[in-house]
């Protein structure tokens, strides 16, 4: 079984721009997309923090150092210049795939600079019915 998982996320990103007729996407900050483990194209879930919509695009380059958070085509309509978003990846995994998995989370400072990233993990000792592969006790 493959259960869909937080892979990373972009925490805080102010957007800097809105562009109704780009074809489409999400312009990030290389940078921003290294820390956070994106690759261009990979597709991402955005949270408008100020209006509470999410919506599903796909990430591009920026300029590497320059900030950017450019909200483009269709989905410029739901987040403004200022909104504060949160970008997440997610990846599917099996249970065993998980115990090496280690989520990053990139959270974002004034125009938009990495403040710190963390590294977290999924603890999945004392979820029912999750079999960890390195415990010689549990059935698989």
């Amino acid at each position: 079984m493959l259960r869909t998982v937080c892979k990373s996320k972009i925490h805080g990103a102010v957007v800097t721009e809105a562009n109704l007729q780009y074809t489409g996407s999400l312009t990030l900050d290389a940078e921003l997309m290294r820390a956070a483990d994106l690759i261009p194209y990979e597709k991402v879930q955005v949270v408008n923090i100020n209006n509470g919509v999410r919506f599903e695009t796909y990430c591009i380059e920026g300029l590497a150092g320059s900030g950017t958070v450019c909200i483009n085509g269709a989905a410029a309509r739901l987040a403004a210049v200022g909104d504060t978003i949160i970008v997440i990846s997610y990846v599917q995994a099996t249970d065993e795939e998980l115990q090496s998995l280690a989520p990053k989370v990139v959270f974002l400072g004034q125009d938009n600079r990495i403040r710190h990233v963390t590294t977290e993990s999924y603890d999945l000792s004392s979820v029912e019915g999750v079999v960890r592969f390195d415990d010689p006790s549990s059935k698989a």
